[in-house]
C-alpha cells in the first residue's frame, strides 16, 4: 500500500507528492486531516520545535546539517531537513541526503541473520568456529595481582566457545581497539590492522589475524562492544557462500524498497554524500567508509559499520521490526522473534550500554533495549530499542507507543549529546 501524506501542516516539512509505504493496515493509518493540531498523538506545534533546535546545533558547530523523521501508529508525522550537508556549509541538506549509518548497519546485518535462524540454517547458539574455523581454540587475557603487588599477565584457553548470540549481543569478548583499557590488546588489534583502520585487508586475513589476539573477556560474561558484528557478516558470508552486500540486498534491503542503502555510493549519487566537520577529530576516519565506486572498495564488508543510506530507506527497516517482522504485506521475522531480538539478553553479565545509551538500558540481539520506564537520560517506554552510528546517525523504536524516529548528522564528536537531545523533543511533542 502507498500513501501520499495530506496534512497541509506537513507540506512544509515533506516533499509534496514523496510517497512512502507503509505497513499498518487501513484501520491503524489514517492521513492526518487538514488544520489538526495533533497528528497520531503527536503536537504539531511541539514538533515545529525540532527545526529551531536543528537549527541552533548548526549554528553552534555540532554538525553541519541533519534529517530527522518520525512516524507514529504506521503514519509519518515529521520529516526535515536542516543545515547543510557539505562541512563548508555551502550546500542544503536534503531529505534524500546520504549518511554514513556506522553501527547502524549492525541492526540489518543482525535481522539477515536471525532470518537464517529461521530458515534452519544455524542457530544462535551454534560456535562461530564451525564457520569461521580460524577462531578456533581462542585464549582470554587475564591479568592477576601478585602478593608482592605486581600483576602477572597471561592468555588462558577460553572457558566455551564463542557462539552466534555472543557476536549479535557483543559478549563474545572481541573489542574495539580504541576503547579498550588494555594497551596490549588495542595494540595487538592496531597491528593486525583488524578494523580495516588505515588499509584494506580482506576477510580471511582479518579472521586469521583475529584469531590470533586473546579475547578481552571470556565468552558470555560480559558487554563489550566491538567488532562482534563485523565477525556476524563474514560469517553470513560463510554460511551463504555468497558476499554480505548481495545477501543483505537479496534478504532485506531489495525486498524492503532500500533504494540508496549500500556499502558504498554510486558515482551519480556521490553528491547526495554528506559530509563530517572538518574541525571534528574522526573526520578523516568517517572517510574510510561508504566511498564512491571511483574509490577503492573496502576489501572486505564490515557488517557493523560499512554501510550508507537515508531516513527513509532506514524508516521502512524500522518499521518493519516495529510491525512485528512484517511491511507492506511481506514477512521477514516472526512476531515472536522479533519479540525474541528486542529482549534484553544480558541477564547475570557484566558490562554496560551506558556509554551510547545512557543508563537503563540493557542490549538484545542487535538492539539496545529499555530495561525498565522512569530510569534513563530521556524518556520512553519498558522495551523500546535504540542504537546509533559513531558518525552521528542514531535511532528509536518505541513498541508499546507505535513509534519511531530517526536522527541523521555527521557529527561524530557530539553524537551521543545530539542522540538525546533528539530524543527529548521527540517524546516532548507526544501529547496522547
Amino acid at each position: 500500500m502507498r500513501r501520499t501524506l495530506a496534512s497541509a501542516s506537513l507540506v512544509a516539512a515533506i516533499v509534496v507528492g514523496v510517497t512512502f509505504p507503509y505497513a499498518a493496515n487501513a484501520q491503524q493509518t489514517q492521513l492526518a486531516q487538514a488544520g489538526e493540531d495533533v497528528a497520531q498523538g503527536m503536537s504539531r506545534e511541539r514538533l515545529d520545535r525540532i527545526a529551531g533546535v536543528m537549527k541552533r546545533e548548526v549554528a553552534n558547530g555540532t554538525f553541519s546539517g541533519t534529517v530527522t523523521l518520525i512516524a507514529r501508529r504506521g503514519e509519518l508525522v515529521h520529516f526535515e531537513a536542516n543545515g547543510f550537508q557539505d562541512a563548508a556549509k555551502t550546500k542544503p541538506m536534503a531529505k534524500d541526503s546520504i549518511f554514513r549509518m556506522a553501527s547502524m548497519t549492525k541492526p540489518i546485518v543482525t535481522v539477515a541473520a536471525m532470518m537464517l535462524v529461521e530458515q534452519g540454517v544455524f542457530k544462535i547458539n551454534d560456535p562461530i568456529a564451525r564457520y569461521l574455523p580460524e577462531l578456533k581454540d581462542l585464549k582470554v587475557e587475564v591479568s592477576r595481582t601478585n602478593g608482592d603487588g605486581t600483576t602477572t599477565i597471561e592468555d588462558l584457553p577460553a572457558n566455551r566457545a564463542v557462539t552466534i548470540q555472543d557476536l549479535m549481543r557483543h559478549t563474545s569478548g572481541f573489542f574495539y581497539g580504541g576503547a579498550m583499557k588494555s594497551k596490549r590488546l588495542k595494540d595487538a588489534y592496531e597491528q593486525a590492522n583488524v578494523e580495516a583502520g588505515e588499509q584494506d585487508i580482506t576477510g580471511d586475513e582479518m579472521l586469521k589475524r583475529l584469531g590470533q589476539i586473546p579475547l578481552a573477556y571470556q565468552p558470555g560474561t560480559n558487554f563489550l562492544y566491538s567488532i562482534s558484528v563485523d565477525v556476524l557478516g563474514l560469517l553470513l558470508e560463510r554460511a551463504t557462500k555468497k558476499p554480505l552486500d548481495v545477501v543483505l540486498q537479496e534478504m532485506v534491503i531489495g525486498p524492503l524498497g532500500m533504494k540508496d542503502t549500500a556499502f558504498w555510493v554510486p558515482g551519480e549519487k556521490a553528491s547526495r554524500l554528506a559530509e563530517v566537520l572538518d574541525s571534528d577529530p574522526l573526520k578523516k576516519f568517517s572517510l574510510r567508509f561508504c566511498r564512491t565506486e571511483s574509490e577503492i572498495k573496502m576489501s572486505y564488508l564490515k557488517g557493523g559499520a560499512g554501510m550508507c543510506g537515508t531516513a527513509e530507506d532506514y524508516f521502512k527497516f524500522l518499521q518493519m521490526i516495529l510491525n512485528g517482522g512484517e511491511y507492506e504485506g511481506r514477512r521477514y521475522l516472526s512476531k515472536k522473534t522479533v519479540e525474541f531480538m528486542l529482549q534484553n539478553h544480558l541477564v547475570g553479565m557484566g558490562g554496560s550500554t551506558e556509554a551510547s545509551t545512557g543508563p537503563g538500558y540493557g542490549f538484545g540481539l542487535g538492539f539496545a533495549v529499555r530495561l525498565q520506564d522512569g530510569f534513563g537520560w530521556s524518556p520512553g517506554s519498558k522495551g523500546d530499542a535504540m542504537w546509533g552510528g559513531i558518525f552521528g546517525t542514531s535511532f528509536t523504536i518505541d513498541p508499546k507507543e507505535k513509534l519511531l524516529a530517526i536522527q541523521l548528522t555527521q557529527g561524530a564528536t557530539a553524537r551521543v549529546q545530539s542522540r538525546h537531545l533528539f530524543k527529548n523533543l521527540v517524546y516532548g511533542a507526544m501529547v496522547e
